[in-house]
């Protein structure tokens, strides 16, 4: 029987490990903290339910508007803070059934660390110790906030999301370094919360296309939202009971500063190897993170290393998933592909951004020749009816047509609309077939259908080209 241990109970670790139990492999996982990693526990689940949060707040703000008549809604951050523990809780004791009920998965709660390249030393959270051997080795230790090496950090209320999310109180005045998918998705849940939220960054949601990334911007406006852009933090002080903020700009010789109460650094993540002793196995690293070569293969063969803990690697959760997968499958004796070229990115801003395959800009600089379309939510009947308007659908495709080159989404439920795109960039389908699909009416999936359309000059509810 082929025995399989790995270092980390992420969605990547724990997936491989019940793909590896399934497929009659002897499994050993080994995880100190809970299972689901920091998207489960410090990331994308416990961000989601502030985001419900805040998406109600937002509405509630618009009562009028709707012609809703009510007393003023308070925010209750204790019950925010409770529902929060409620939603992780009650996944992370669902992914544990589901690792208990595998028979031949071994659960070790302890921190593991290499001894050699065949040897795991685990110091169990009960006190004892075990080692572990195995024929192969999956390092899926995931990623940790990155702080920026500026003065300041060290203060109080100067902190990272894994702090955030246990906020007991809604900050006055919230300063937020980094307009990453992190810093943007605080800093629009935040301002629903009645925070007086800026955003200093160099680069607005900067891996988005274009037009998404000018767009923003004013939407943000409307919701109270100040953004700092193109400027790099270079201090944090504390003065007269704040703290302040000073950042460089990157385009001319001037310093930006900001003042507020709370300051979140949301500067990315790196790898997390701490503490795991990989010299001792041989593991080759650059930057702090593991090399793998395109099957996450490390340079010692029989270990390997997926998701946020990969050099270079793409830091989502259903990146870290695939590859779990496709790595378990591999060496259990199939022939498995994996096709990172086409992976949706999702930003749980309000509105929400969506993105799959290339931007424009990626079109562009690969010499690609293509044609884009662009269809406005404001031409949805759907979105309209919601009040949700704002934002619209950008498909890029190649000159004949035959191919979708990207496809990107502002606006009511991006982050689910983008997943027809997905379906169809997956399977090679032309804009000719994916236009042939009849879309039920009033949905929001006829922006998609719509911008296709655009693309062959179809489209019904787009004024004609000038």
């Amino acid at each position: 029987m082929t025995k399989i241990a790995v270092i980390g109970a992420g969605p990547g670790g724990y997936e491989a490990a019940i793909r590896a139990a399934q497929m009659g492999a002897e499994v050993v996982l080994i995880e100190a903290d809970r299972p689901g990693g920091t998207c489960l526990n410090r990331g994308c689940i416990p961000t989601k339910t502030l985001w419900k949060n805040a998406e109600i707040m937002e509405n509630i703000h618009r009562k009028a508007e709707f012609g809703l008549l009510m007393d003023e809604c308070k925010i209750d951050p204790i019950r925010l803070n409770e529902r929060k523990c409620e939603v992780v809780e009650k996944i992370v004791g669902g992914v544990e059934f589901l690792i208990g009920s595998y028979p031949n998965i071994e659960y070790l709660k302890g921190f593991g660390s290499f001894v050699d390249p065949h040897k795991i030393h685990v110091k169990l959270n009960d006190g004892s110790e075990k080692d572990v051997t195995a024929d192969y080795i999956i390092i899926a230790t995931g990623s940790k906030p990155s702080v920026p090496p500026i003065a300041g950090t060290d203060l109080p209320n100067v902190i990272t999301s894994d702090e955030f999310l246990d906020l007991k109180e809604i900050p006055e005045e919230l300063i937020v370094v980094g307009g990453g998918v992190i810093g943007m998705e605080f800093a629009s849940i935040y301002a629903q919360f009645g925070s007086k939220v800026t955003v200093m960054t160099n680069g607005v949601l900067p891996a988005t296309d274009g037009e998404i990334q000018k767009r923003i911007p004013s939407i943000f406006k409307r919701a109270g939202i100040k953004i700092v852009n193109k400027v790099r933090a270079s201090e944090i002080t504390q003065e007269n009971g704040k703290l302040k903020v000073t950042a460089k700009r990157v385009d001319k010789d001037k310093v930006e500063e900001a003042e507020g109460t709370m300051v979140l650094l949301a500067t990315g993540r790196k790898a997390n190897i701490d503490g795991l002793e990989i010299e001792k196995a041989g593991v080759v690293t650059e930057r702090g993170a593991v090399v793998t070569d395109k099957e996450f293969k490390t340079n010692v063969d029989h270990i390997y290393a997926i998701g946020d803990v990969v050099y270079g690697n793409v830091q989502l959760a259903h990146v870290a998933s695939a590859q779990a997968i496709h790595v378990v499958e591999k060496l259990m004796g199939e022939h498995p592909e994996i096709n990172l070229n086409v992976v949706p990115a999702c930003t749980f801003t309000l509105p929400e951004v969506a993105q799959v395959g290339l931007t424009e800009e990626e079109v562009i600089a690969q010499n690609i020749p293509y044609v884009k379309s662009k269809f406005m939510f404001s031409g949805n009947g759907k979105a309209v009816s919601l009040g949700e308007a704002d934002g619209f659908v950008k498909v890029l495709a190649t000159e004949d047509l035959k191919r979708i080159l990207g496809i990107h989404i502002i606006g009511p439920h991006a982050n689910d609309l983008i997943h027809e795109g997905t379906v169809a960039m997956a399977n090679d389908m032309g804009v000719e077939s994916i236009g042939k699909m009849i879309h039920a009416h009033p949905t929001l999936s006829e922006a998609f259908m719509e911008a296709i359309h655009q693309l062959e000059g179809k489209s019904i509810h787009s004024a004609p080209a000038k």
